[in-house]
C-alpha cells in the first residue's frame, strides 16, 4: 500500500487500508490489481480523474486532424479551370490535408477511359515533385479517383 505522499506503508489488510484512507479524507484506489498482493494507493480520486482528463484533452488538442478534401474534374475541363483546381489542391496539401481527385465519365466519355487517365496523370504531374500518390488511380463504375498527399 502507498499513502498520499507516495510513501510505502507495506502490506495491510483491506479493512485497515479503507479505514486509513477514510481517516485521512481520501479514497483507496487499486493501482495494480494483477500483482500479488494487489497494490493500492490513498489519493483523492476526483482530482486524479480530473488530472487524467485534462492531460487527455491537452493531447487531443495537439493532434492534427487530417481531412480528405474532394476535388472533381470533368472530362472536358478547360486549361484555366484545371489551373484553378491545381492551386486549390496545392493549398489543401500544404495545409496538411489529403486530396481525393475524382473524375466522373458520362455517356460516350466511358469509351475514352484512356484519355481520362491521361488527364488525371497530367494533373498529378503538374502538382510537382513533393506530391505522393497515397491511393493509386482506381475506377469504380463510371468514376476514376486518386488520393494524393504530401511527401514526408
Amino acid at each position: 500500500m502507498i499513502d498520499e505522499n507516495n510513501k510505502q506503508l507495506g502490506t495491510i489488510n483491506t479493512e485497515e487500508a479503507l479505514r486509513l484512507a477514510e481517516e485521512r479524507g481520501f479514497d483507496l484506489v487499486e493501482v495494480s490489481p494483477k500483482s500479488n498482493p494487489p497494490v493500492c494507493k490513498i489519493l483523492d480520486y476526483g482530482a486524479y480523474q480530473y488530472r487524467l482528463e485534462k492531460a487527455e484533452r491537452k493531447q487531443r488538442a495537439r493532434q492534427k486532424k487530417i481531412e480528405v478534401k474532394g476535388m472533381r474534374v470533368s472530362f472536358k475541363i478547360g486549361k484555366h479551370d484545371l489551373e484553378i483546381r491545381k492551386k486549390q489542391a496545392l493549398k489543401f496539401i500544404e495545409k496538411g490535408d489529403k486530396v481525393k481527385l475524382e473524375m466522373i465519365l458520362r455517356g460516350r466519355e466511358m469509351a475514352h477511359q484512356d484519355i481520362a487517365r491521361e488527364i488525371i496523370s497530367k494533373f498529378i504531374e503538374s502538382l510537382g515533385e513533393n506530391i505522393r500518390i497515397e491511393q493509386p488511380l482506381t475506377r469504380q463504375g463510371n468514376r476514376f479517383f486518386v488520393v494524393l498527399d504530401k511527401k514526408r
